[in-house]
């Protein structure tokens, strides 16, 4: 691992009672590792809500280029006589 930069985090009294639990039950050897893992994992969480939004974007994209669509009435219309019959 690279050089490590020391920073102070203050957390609520239950998050830090969290972290020294885990850190005590050897779930993990230090606060430090805690920590690592916790941004490791909300990392991994913004890229794939960035990858999320970059499709929703390209989906909304497609269907604004898709043309000009029909008013709901006559969807609903054509629905209603398929499903009525």
């Amino acid at each position: 691992m690279t050089h490590a930069q020391p920073i102070t985090v203050s957390l609520p009294p239950e998050m830090a009672a969290m972290v020294r639990q885990t850190v005590e039950n050897g779930t993990y050897s230090s606060v430090s590792e805690v920590v690592r893992e916790a941004l490791r994992d909300w990392s991994r969480k913004q890229s794939a809500d960035q990858q999320e939004l970059q499709e929703l974007r390209a989906l909304l994209q497609e269907a604004l280029d898709s043309g000009s669509g029909e008013p709901s009435s006559t969807v609903f219309a054509r629905l209603r006589a398929r499903y009525t019959q």
